[in-house]
């Protein structure tokens, strides 16, 4: 049966392993197994319509929109007029309401604050009393 060895030992084992490979001729990429990631997320680029197709998936006036995008509402406006075009960060936003549509607009709705349209009742007036 084979003894299981401590986490000590282990770090130990790995430290000289990686001591040696770092003395040895040989490159560490050769002695020593890594892994190495990358991701591309290079947002899109917007053009007027793409923006307010987007918009548009969240059921959205440009207004809570621009709201909830944390900009200026003259900003948007001139995402959709051509004027401007979305920063990096606005733009990468954008790719994600794009790409999941469903999980914006349940976040959009829930964001939203509902006020009611009825008109507000007015306290009732009291007569004045007159103190004499």
């Amino acid at each position: 049966m084979a003894v299981k060895k401590t986490v000590g030992a282990r770090i130990i084992e790995g430290l000289t392993e990686f001591t040696e490979a770092l003395e040895s001729d040989k490159p560490v990429e050769d002695r020593l197994r890594g892994h190495s990631l990358s991701i591309e997320l290079t947002p899109s680029r917007y053009r007027p319509r793409d923006v307010r197709a987007t918009r548009r998936l969240l059921s959205a006036s440009q207004r809570l929109f621009a709201a909830f995008l944390g900009v200026a509402l003259g900003t948007v406006r001139a995402w959709e007029q051509g004027r401007n075009e979305p920063s990096g960060s606005a733009a990468r936003l954008l790719d994600e309401i794009r790409l999941d549509p469903q999980y914006w607009k349940a976040r959009f709705a829930s964001a939203l604050k509902r006020r009611s349209s009825k008109p507000r009742r007015r306290p009732e007036r009291r007569a004045a009393v007159r103190a004499r």
